[in-house]
């Protein structure tokens, strides 16, 4: 019996100089590792939102075309 995979939802922003096909090759990558990706964002951010195994998490954050990211989840103003 296989252990499930744990998926939590991410915002991952490339930094400005990432190409659109190195973005795609990373979302197709998150896909294959069994995650999924939500919405594609080119106006203000280059990234994408996703869900993404915890497996696979570490890698993406030692790459060095990744900004950064941030755990996807509501936002309030007080």
């Amino acid at each position: 019996m296989s252990t499930p995979t744990t998926l939590e939802k991410y915002i991952v922003v490339f930094k400005d100089n990432a190409t659109p096909l190195q973005v795609q090759q990373y979302a197709n990558d998150i896909i294959a590792h069994g995650g999924r990706i939500f919405n594609r964002y080119t106006n203000i951010l280059n990234g994408f939102s996703a869900t993404i195994p915890a497996s696979f998490l570490a890698s993406l954050k030692a790459s060095h075309i990744i900004e950064y990211i941030e755990p996807d989840g509501i936002v309030t103003i007080q």
